[in-house]
C-alpha cells in the first residue's frame, strides 16, 4: 500500500502505520523476472561487447595488423561506451530504464549483425564504436534500476547477479567464437554472439517488470552538469571511480593479450581451446554474486583488499610458463576482478542519493575507460616486453586500487574522530 493511502486511512490519534516498502526482495513478486531480464541483458552486453577479443589473432592476421592495431576491435567499443554512458544515463533519467535499455540493445544487436560484413579493419572499427555506444545505455540504467525497484538490503546481491551476466555473457561469447571460428572464421563467430544477443533482448524485454518507482527528470544540461558536478565532488565516489576503472585496466589488458600469448610457444593452442579457456569466466559469476555477503563479513574496504590481494597472486602466478599454472592464475585475475568490481559498483549505487543514473555512469565511464586504457596498454606491453610487459602494467594498476583503499581508510578515521570530538 502506498504511503499516502496509508496516511489517509488512519484514524485521528492513532499511532501512524509504517509506510510499505513495495520495492522488490527476493522470493517476493516479480523479483526473479527481473534477476532474469537483467541476467540476460548482462549476457548480452558483454557477449557483444567483447565479441572479438578472443578472435584478435585471426583478425590481425585476416586485415594484416598488429595486435595493437587489432585490439582496436576492442578499445574502439569500451572507448564509445565510456563516452557515451552519461548521455546515455541522462536520457534514462527522462524516459526511463527499461525505454532506454531496450533501445539500447536493439541497435546494438542490429549493429552486431553487420559486424561479420566489414570489409576493412577501419570499418570494423568503426561498426565495433558504434556498437559500443549503443550499450552504454545498459549499465547505468541498470543499476539505477535496480536501486529504485530493489530493497537496499537485496542491491548488493541484486546487482552482482547483473554483474555475473556480464560474466556469463563474456564467457559464452568467447568460447562460442573461439570454437565457431576454428571451422568457419572470425566473421561467422561474430555473427554468431550477434544471434545470441537477439534472443537474449527479446527475452529481456519480455521479461523486466515495468518500474514501479521511477520519476523521470530533466533533460536540461544544467540539470546534468549540476548532478555530475555533485557527484564528482565527493570523495567516496572518486575513489569508487578510481578503483573501477584500475581494476578493469588489468582485467582488459589481460583478456585482450592472453589470445596471442597462448598461440604463441610454448603453448601454441589453438583457437578453440583458446575460445575455451574462458570458461574461467565461471569463476566470475559466483565472485560477483557471493559480493554481498563478502562486504558482510569483511566490509566494503575489506572485501576490496581480498579482490586486490586476489588479482596479485594472479598475475604472478601467470608468469610462470607452465599451462595449469597460467590457468590458475586466470582464475585467481578473474575472481578478484569481479568481486572488486560488483563491490564498488554496489557501493556506488548506495552512496548516492539523488542522481543515481548519474553516478552509476560516471562509475561505469570510468570503468570502461579503464577497459579500453588496459586493452590498448596491456597489447603496446606486450609488443614490446611479452606477457611481463602485460603483467607488470596489471600490477602497478593493483597497486592503485590498495593505494586508493588505504587512503580512504585514514579518511574514514579522520572523520569518525571528528563527529567523536
Amino acid at each position: 500500500m502506498p504511503a499516502a493511502d496509508t496516511k489517509a486511512s488512519t484514524p485521528v490519534g492513532a499511532d501512524p502505520v509504517p509506510a510499505v516498502d513495495s520495492r522488490m526482495t527476493p522470493g517476493g513478486p516479480g523479483y526473479r523476472r527481473m534477476s532474469l531480464a537483467l541476467f540476460l541483458a548482462g549476457v548480452a552486453t558483454f557477449a557483444l561487447l567483447y565479441s572479438t577479443q578472443a578472435l584478435l589473432p585471426l583478425v590481425s592476421h585476416d586485415f594484416g595488423a598488429s595486435a595493437s592495431a587489432a585490439s582496436w576491435t576492442v578499445s574502439g567499443a569500451t572507448g564509445a561506451l565510456a563516452l557515451f554512458v552519461l548521455p546515455m544515463s541522462a536520457l534514462s533519467e527522462r524516459f526511463g530504464r527499461r525505454t532506454l535499455m531496450t533501445a539500447s540493445l536493439a541497435v546494438a544487436v542490429t549493429v552486431g549483425l553487420l559486424v561479420p560484413f566489414a570489409p576493412t579493419l577501419g570499418t570494423l572499427i568503426a561498426l565495433r564504436a558504434v556498437q559500443g555506444a549503443a550499450l552504454a545505455g545498459l549499465p547505468a540504467s541498470a543499476t539505477a534500476y535496480l536501486a529504485e525497484e530493489v530493497s537496499p538490503r537485496a542491491l548488493i546481491t541484486a546487482i552482482g547477479l547483473f554483474v555475473a551476466g556480464n560474466s556469463v555473457g563474456g564467457m559464452s561469447g568467447r568460447i562460442i567464437t573461439g570454437w565457431v571460428a576454428q571451422e568457419w572464421g572470425w566473421r561467422v563467430a561474430v555473427g554468431t554472439v550477434g544471434v545470441i544477443a537477439v534472443g537474449c533482448a527479446v527475452a529481456f524485454r519480455l521479461l523486466l517488470p515495468a518500474p514501479r518507482h521511477f520519476e523521470p527528470g530533466s533533460l536540461r544540461p544544467r540539470v546534468l552538469a549540476r548532478s555530475v558536478r555533485d557527484h564528482l565532488s565527493d570523495p567516496l565516489l572518486r575513489r569508487l571511480y578510481a578503483i573501477g576503472a584500475l581494476f578493469m585496466m588489468v582485467f582488459g589488458g589481460v583478456y585482450t593479450v592472453i589470445g596471442y600469448r597462448l598461440t604463441e610457444a610454448p603453448f601454441s593452442l589453438p583457437q578453440g581451446i583458446i575460445g575455451s579457456i574462458f570458461l574461467v569466466y565461471l569463476v566470475g559469476t559466483v565472485s560477483a554474486s557471493t559480493a554481498g555477503r563478502l562486504v558482510g563479513r569483511l566490509g566494503r574496504r575489506g572485501a576490496l583488499y581480498l579482490a586486490g590481494g586476489t588479482t596479485t597472486a594472479g598475475l604472478l602466478l601467470s608468469l610462470v610458463p607452465v599451462l595449469p599454472l597460467v590457468l590458475l592464475g586466470l582464475v585467481l585475475i578473474t575472481a578478484g576482478f569481479f568481486a572488486g568490481h560488483a563491490v564498488a559498483s554496489s557501493a556506488v549505487s548506495h552512496t548516492a542519493k539523488r542522481g543515481r543514473a548519474q553516478a552509476a555512469a560516471l562509475y561505469q565511464s570510468s570503468y570502461y575507460i579503464g577497459s579500453s586504457a588496459g586493452s590498448t596498454l596491456g597489447a603496446v606491453a606486450f609488443h614490446a616486453s611479452g606477457w611481463d610487459g602485460t603483467v607488470g602494467m596489471g600490477l602497478l594498476a593493483v597497486a592503485g586500487v590498495v593505494t586508493i583503499t588505504v587512503l580512504g581508510s585514514r579518511a574514514a578515521r579522520a572523520e569518525r574522530c571528528l563527529a567523536t570530538a
